[in-house]
């Protein structure tokens, strides 16, 4: 590798290093909707030059998460009750639809990965201590975030499993603002029973029940976050 190549290399990781810490601030509710993401403050916070800041911001903003406004700078995506069930609305689409095709092209393997990642889920759920800290809660999240994707694994399309990855995120930059208000959401009771009935739906390979399950989840969760947007915003 010659001196040029090391370089965008260098310059390659540092970019999506920056990404990755904008980007889990952001979810994690650190930054706040609306809030302006100064280029030289990011670069002192994350210690990372200010080229790589200004690409990720650009990347971040594609995605959703950040507003690029004409001669004004970057601001954090701004939320609202009515893009929370807009949000729910396209996620309830998109992934039943995904996970009746994934159910469909179901076999051992996938049934074994998806038991797995619910224990998992299960067990973090069990350590959550009454006042969950940002590590436990990160690793809430992931295992989460790893149980919904993988129930939706084997629908064919990394087009729409990209898709739903992104909606999960934007799912938990609101679940992460809201616990601002109140700390407890994150344990809503009832929530793992739910996650459990809809992997056994999938094992048993009844697609109509699980997506039915799989829509309800989302809705109580809609409906335990009203109120509750509009006061952390």
């Amino acid at each position: 590798m010659n001196a040029s190549d090391k370089g965008l290399t260098d310059s390659r990781n540092l970019s999506e290093q920056a990404h990755d810490r904008i980007r889990r601030d952001i979810l994690s509710g650190a930054f706040f909707p609306g809030e302006k993401l100064l280029i030289e403050a990011l670069s002192d916070r994350y210690t990372i030059g200010i080229a790589p800041v200004r690409e990720a911001l650009n990347r971040l903003s594609s995605e959703g998460l950040v507003e690029r406004k004409s001669q004004r700078g970057f601001f954090v995506a701004e939320i609202s009750m009515t893009s929370l069930e807009e949000l729910v609305k396209t996620r309830i689409w998109l992934e039943t639809l995904a996970l009746r095709e994934s159910i469909c092209n179901a076999d051992e393997a996938w049934e074994e990965q998806l038991v797995l990642s619910y224990h998992r889920l299960a067990r973090t759920n069990r350590r959550m201590p009454s006042e969950v800290g940002r590590e436990m809660t990160e690793e809430w999240e992931t295992r989460h975030k790893e149980f919904h994707l993988l129930l939706l694994d084997r629908c064919g399309s990394s087009w729409l499993l990209g898709f739903c990855s992104t909606m999960m995120d934007q799912a938990v930059r609101y679940r992460s603002l809201s616990m601002n208000v109140h700390p407890s959401l994150l344990r809503r009771e009832g929530a793992a029973a739910e996650h459990q009935a809809i992997l056994n739906a999938a094992i048993d390979r009844d697609a109509d029940r699980a997506c039915t399950l799989l829509a309800e989840h989302y809705r109580t969760t809609l409906e335990g976050l009203r109120g509750v947007i509009d006061r952390s915003t």
